[in-house]
């Protein structure tokens, strides 16, 4: 511990600008001349006891909250004041400016006692905790009830509300983003929260209010998959359209030349058919509302030839071009949405083409709730096989009753029930954090539901589509706001059977951008060996993949190499001609080859 009359050094945003005798005496007259408005209301300062320094912080970047400051065991937020604020006589930054509410930063929140309410104030308390539902961030305080989801929860759900598809932008149409998601029947949610409506989310909402049964289908919704209604999806629920954008420029290059948007000749170094040009106008460019698939060209382009000493033709006359058109990529396909013409500032035109394709819910298709509940549609049932109540109400969607109590995620409940409660009493239900204590939420959905003649709880009696017999027990189900992700299984579909290979170790390429292969690992391997499937395992590591065939020598043990003009192969060591055969993969041939470049020779001793 540092001794407790020793100086105390001054930092200004880390850095040590001097020191003061009494710290917190120092500390103190700092945040006093900022409630009085003297200091910025951005300077924060904090007293390190333990190492007896003092930390001024003015700079950018920190996140800081506000809270309600108390002096002389009272809240400086007054009854009469907070009347005021409520009846907006003065607003949020008359509170700062007053010294009513001040913000402070991570540091200086360990100088302050914060308590929850103006009831728990003793002779300690400094602060008091200006709205509860400030310990969550942005995106949690969209969600209903966080406060009763696990906490691995609320990061997963922060990330699902940025994936979600809606109404990113009004200006969509003229937007030429390059690639965008929208939701054709976007809805706002029954279950909302005092940041949805204070930020305007309903202006551009990114999900749809879905009929969810806690039920299992047969065994087609186990662990994290989902059931769908294809009548909601006939219907337009999570039916959305994905825009992709490609642009090309007519580059300069030194010495006069430069790139031209047109039809390709036939003589066009690199060109590539007549059908592959068919769909382009005059001037190389497609025509909107053209339906395209992958491999057709949309912008035709000729290029210079990338040396000079090729740019003159046969007799030195005409100049040699080669194609440079821009192709819809593999397993892509849609219509021309729009196209246009415009420059960058160096006066080189530009070209930008809308593909517009319709993106309906199919299986494999990710869909989430706002409680981080993650789905993937395993099955779309015709509504005549879907479970259904005495009224004949059909659930659009079909969750595992298991993925809630290991996940924690009782949010989802209550917004199952509250969601069910606002449906059949046509009100909006408040799903604030710490807005109410749990149960007596829990009593007044209950009593909604009780008064127009549900069953309190959310449960109902359903009936087997297939069958028509009733279940035995009851499900509870409700409504639930569910967002439909851009994670499409038509985005990331690839297959290959045979095609491009890496140079340098003749594997297949990976990715789908270039028809690449799925990477079959280490622990694919295992699983392999595990079931004793040898042949598999040769056929996935080697046939498939960079099976080569190398001449050993009989004698020495080298490797061959194919003379071309005396059509023989020669060992490269002895010079001899007796070879055999031998099949490996080429990833060993390189090996081989490395090993040598180490100056020690390696050599393959063959048995019959």
């Amino acid at each position: 511990m540092v001794k407790k009359d020793a100086k105390a050094y001054v930092y200004i945003n880390g850095k040590i600008m001097g020191f003061v005798d009494n710290p917190a005496d120092f500390a103190n007259e700092i945040r006093a001349s900022r409630r009085k408005g003297i200091l910025s209301g951005e300077v924060n300062v904090a007293y390190m006891e333990k190492t007896n320094e003092i930390h001024i912080n003015t700079d950018s970047g920190r996140v800081r909250k506000p809270y309600i400051i108390v002096e002389d065991g009272k809240s400086r937020l007054t009854p009469d004041l907070a009347q005021k604020l409520k009846n907006k006589e003065i607003n949020f930054n008359y509170l700062l400016r007053n010294g009513i509410v001040e913000y402070l930063d991570a540091e200086e929140e360990e100088n302050a006692m914060v308590v929850f309410n103006e009831k728990d104030i003793n002779e300690k308390t400094t602060h008091i905790e200006s709205d509860l539902s400030g310990i969550f961030g942005f995106t949690i305080n969209v969600s209903p009830f966080p406060e009763h989801n696990s906490l691995a929860r609320h990061a997963m759900l922060a990330n699902f509300t940025k994936q979600a598809e809606g109404l990113y932008a009004s200006n969509f149409n003229i937007r030429f983003d390059s690639r965008s998601y929208l939701l054709f029947y976007p809805q706002m949610p029954i279950v909302k929260t005092a940041t949805y409506d204070s930020i305007n989310m309903k202006s551009h909402p990114s999900g749809q209010n879905f009929v969810v049964a806690l039920s299992t289908y047969y065994g087609y919704n186990m662990a994290d998959a989902i059931v769908i209604n294809k009548a909601a999806v006939d219907r337009g629920m999570g039916r959305s359209v994905f825009y992709k954008t490609y642009s090309d420029e007519e580059r300069r290059y030194p010495g006069g030349q430069k790139d031209r948007f047109k039809l390709p000749p036939a003589t066009t170094e690199g060109y590539m058919g007549e059908h592959v040009y068919s769909k382009l106008s005059e001037d190389g460019i497609i025509e909107p509302e053209m339906s395209v698939e992958e491999g057709e060209v949309i912008i035709g382009k000729v290029a210079p030839p990338r040396f000079l000493e090729e740019n003159l033709g046969a007799g030195g006359l005409e100049e040699k071009m080669r194609d440079d058109s821009t192709i819809l990529k593999a397993g892509e396909k849609g219509v021309v949405d729009s196209v246009v013409f415009t420059e960058t500032t160096g006066a080189t035109k530009i070209v930008k083409v809308r593909i517009r394709s319709l993106k309906v819910p199919e299986k494999g298709d990710k869909f989430a709730s706002r409680h981080g509940q993650k789905g993937v549609v395993a099955l779309i049932v015709p509504q005549e096989d879907m479970p259904f109540n005495s009224d004949g109400i059909v659930p659009d969607l079909l969750l595992n009753p298991h993925s809630i109590p290991t996940r924690l995620t009782f949010g989802h409940l209550l917004e199952t029930l509250a969601g069910k409660a606002g449906a059949v009493s046509g009100k909006t239900i408040d799903g604030t954090a710490f807005a109410d204590e749990g149960p007596k939420r829990i009593e007044a959905y209950s009593k909604m539901l009780e008064e127009r003649g549900f069953e309190k709880y959310g449960n109902e009696t359903l009936y087997d589509g297939i069958t028509g017999r009733p279940f035995k027990a009851q499900i509870f189900n409700g409504v639930v706001y569910y967002n439909r992700l851009y994670h499409m299984v038509s985005n990331k579909i690839q297959v290959r059977s045979r095609g491009k290979v890496q140079i340098l170790t003749h594997q297949p390429t990976e990715g789908k951008a270039r028809q690449g292969a799925l990477r079959f690992g280490e622990m694919e391997r295992d699983a392999l060996i595990g079931y004793g499937a040898s042949l598999l395992l040769k056929e996935r590591l080697l046939d498939q993949s960079d099976k080569t065939t190398i001449a050993i020598c009989k004698s020495c043990g080298g490797m061959g190499y194919y003379d071309h003009i005396k059509r023989i192969t020669i060992c490269s060591l002895c010079g001899k001609n007796d070879f055999e055969d031998v099949e490996i993969s080429y990833a060993f041939k390189i090996l081989l080859d490395e090993i040598k470049s180490l100056h020690i020779l390696p050599t393959i001793k063959l048995k019959e």
